[in-house]
């Protein structure tokens, strides 16, 4: 059976969307999982050995053109993990046959299955809703997949190179400092040169600060924040995977709830992550894929003494660690 499967929004998004296709996959190994994803995650998902096909969708092209580019895939299934009216228009002019999504929005209209979940009352996490969603296509389906789930062969020599490279002589301790959405959910760059200087304090670990590649100017602001300090900074160009690769092999990452932490539980690292002290964005819908031990969550709250508390059990955390 050819298998779509459609998650086109941003990096953590599309991280909760692999073990729904990994599990079509292993449900039959002669299932086809053709994923649809956006430009950000293509080299990502073609790294996966449980995704055999990739199209990209920039949500830029008319609903025709995407009909079209659906088509010569011959998908029997979708399975639609996050919908709007555009994508399930152009399932049903590729006259795919069964068509699985959730029931929200009047996109739904489009869909021969539709779901209903009610996300917004985080009754599982979003990669748990995911899930769910295969299950409407094979109603026998294992829900398991392994922990962690990404793996990649020469990550030990892109970490080697990377120590090398940068003198890096014990184990690393990544910071991601970025805020990737509401700054309810990050400490300041104030809190954030604290804790980087408490961790370096207990003298176990090199710190390593990573930022995306839109983050340049941060990336400048935090070396100078912390010109006296033996840090690392990674300005990542190298893309997705090369990022997974590195990352794999750090003893902790921390960071808001964003797309890298998403990566750094993907491929079993160890993470501290900061969440906004709402239901919506919470650790229990946001939960990463990796293993829940792996995962330690602070929910962040307005209440600035409350706050304050958080901040040093986090701060005793880090240099105790």
């Amino acid at each position: 059976m050819n298998i779509l499967v459609v998650r086109t929004d941003k990096l953590g998004d599309f991280i909760t969307s692999l073990p729904s296709m990994y599990v079509l996959k292993h449900h039959n190994p002669s299932n086809r999982v053709i994923a649809l994803v956006a430009p950000l995650n293509e080299a990502l998902a073609k790294s996966c050995d449980f995704i055999d096909e990739v199209v990209v969708d920039d949500g830029k092209s008319s609903v025709f053109a995407l009909a079209a580019k659906l088509k010569p895939y011959n998908i029997d299934a979708s399975v639609t993990l996050f919908s709007n009216t555009r994508v399930a228009f152009a399932q049903f002019l590729a006259r795919i046959k069964t068509r699985i999504a959730p029931a929200t929005k009047i996109a739904q209209i489009f869909y021969t299955h539709r779901v209903v979940q009610r996300r917004s009352e985080v009754k599982m996490a979003e990669f748990e809703y995911n899930l769910a969603l295969t299950k409407e296509l094979f109603s026998d389906i294992e829900l398991s997949y392994p922990q962690p789930l990404l793996h990649f062969d020469d990550a030990q020599k892109v970490y080697d190179v990377f120590c090398a490279n940068n003198d890096i002589t014990k184990d690393v301790v990544a910071f991601h400092v970025g805020f990737g959405g509401s700054s309810d959910a990050n400490w300041s760059l104030d809190e954030y040169v604290v804790l980087i200087k408490n961790t370096l304090l207990a003298k176990r670990y090199q710190v390593v600060l990573t930022f995306g590649p839109d983050e340049k100017e941060l990336y400048e602001e935090m070396q100078l924040r912390l010109a006296d300090e033996d840090v690392v900074y990674y300005l990542s160009l190298d893309g997705l995977v090369y990022f997974a690769k590195l990352v794999s092999k750090f003893r902790l990452f921390v960071s808001t709830s964003t797309g890298t932490y998403h990566i750094a539980s993907a491929v079993g690292t160890p993470t501290m992550t900061f969440f906004a002290d709402t239901l919506f964005a919470s650790a229990a819908r946001w939960k990463s894929i990796g293993k829940s031990s792996n995962q330690k969550h602070y929910m962040l709250p307005q209440d600035e003494q409350k706050r304050s508390a958080i901040f040093k059990e986090v701060s005793k955390e880090l240099f105790t660690f």
